[in-house]
């Protein structure tokens, strides 16, 4: 089999790039994060553009879906896209009406209670003249060490000041960094619009040039690996939401048979954080156990110990099960690809990992099944040979 010269170029070409990224990793890692942080915007913009389609597509099947007039043709990506928006807009708006006003009303009361648990420990440190002893041991070291009061004063003064200006220097990033993320959430707001508006344009257009600088082919293959990773991000989103839904009403329900305060607050809450695979409800517990304690501690701990259980029943049961049975990839590698993900790149890890481990699955499936039809293809070819061989020599 004669090499031809493109591959010795490929391969050169390969082992180049691989040496260069390994000897100028940290600078390669740089550029990456700058073009990254750079195309935020649009990389928002196509993820909400992404979620928002599946919206869209649903209205798009229910608007007219026989119609052959001009205007209902017209005004049905129009009128969907509004719809899917206003969806999107009204579900937020619920979670945070359900959830933003009784959290308020929690902080509230624990701010309330702080002043009762600083006379609590006043108490106690009155009882047991911690204080007083401890302002004797600090007089005595003083004293002993005949240190300066004044050059104490000004350091103390120092101190106060250079912890004014870090406080003030940190609310300064904070409100920075909030309006780069307004700003950035809006920019990809409208960016998703264009692409939604103009989405199989893109998509025609896209195709003409992976046709003129590549082999029909690798077109095909690529046409093909997007169509399974959009099959099973889609699947994966709404199966996850679906997840959500299921543990959200579970835990209302429950909480409310045992008479859990906040049960629907806390039910909506859990059940949105649980959009984060596996460890999202337990996010969600956190504050709930945290809105709990005001009422009652010994409620609180119950709390816990209901929502370890449920989330139990939920991440070996209901998860793998919907999630899995909707991407097509067994409980298992479900709970395989949650771990993984998560401890190699954390929440998005837990986010992206099942929907790409389900993409892999099926296509190292389809791949393991054309082989071995090949493969069963030749040997009964093979074995049609072998009888038909002897017949063809003379006896």
């Amino acid at each position: 089999m004669k090499t031809d010269k493109k591959t010795y170029v490929y391969i050169g070409i390969t082992l180049v790039c691989v040496y260069l990224f390994t000897q100028y990793w940290s600078a390669a890692a740089e550029v990456l994060l700058l073009a990254v942080g750079a195309a935020m915007p649009l990389i928002v913009g196509c993820i909400i553009a992404y979620v928002v389609n599946i919206l869209m597509t649903f209205y798009e099947r229910l608007y007219f879906p026989h119609a052959k007039k001009t205007i209902a043709l017209r005004s049905r990506r129009p009128v969907c896209l509004v719809l899917a928006f206003l969806s999107f807009v009204g579900i937020v708006f619920v979670i945070i009406k359900l959830i933003v006003p009784e959290l308020v009303n929690c902080i509230t009361l624990l701010v309330r209670q702080i002043p009762a648990v600083f006379d609590q420990l006043s108490d106690i440190f009155k009882k047991y003249d911690v204080l007083q002893r401890f302002f004797q041991e600090a007089e005595h070291t003083v004293m002993a060490e005949n240190t300066n009061l004044q050059e104490l004063a000004t350091k103390v003064v120092n101190w106060i000041v250079s912890g004014l200006g870090g406080i003030m220097g940190t609310i300064g990033t904070i409100l920075s960094s909030t309006f780069s993320m307004v700003v950035t959430f809006f920019v990809g707001l409208v960016f998703s619009v264009y692409l939604l508006v103009g989405k199989e344009q893109l998509a025609k257009r896209t195709r003409k040039v992976m046709q003129s600088y590549l082999s029909e082919k690798w077109v095909r293959r690529i046409c093909y690996c997007l169509h399974v990773l959009h099959k099973s991000f889609r699947s994966f989103i709404v199966g996850q939401f679906t997840e959500a839904v299921i543990l959200g009403v579970l835990c209302i329900v429950g909480m409310s048979i045992f008479k859990f305060p906040y049960a629907t607050m806390i039910g909506t809450f859990i059940g949105f954080t649980a959009l984060i695979p596996i460890v999202g409800a337990y996010l969600g517990a956190c504050v709930g156990a945290l809105m709990i304690v005001t009422v009652s501690p010994v409620q609180a701990v119950l709390f816990i110990i209901f929502i370890i259980v449920l989330q139990q029943l939920e991440g070996n049961l209901i998860y793998p099960r919907v999630v899995g049975s909707s991407i097509g990839l067994p409980g298992i590698w479900v709970l395989t690809a949650v771990t993984i993900g998560g401890g190699l790149f954390g929440i998005s890890g837990m986010l992206l990992g099942v929907p790409l481990a389900a993409a892999l699955y099926q296509m190292l499936r389809h791949d393991v099944e054309k082989r071995t039809t090949i493969l069963q293809k030749t040997a009964e070819t093979h074995e049609d040979e072998q009888k038909d061989g002897p017949s063809d020599q003379p006896s």
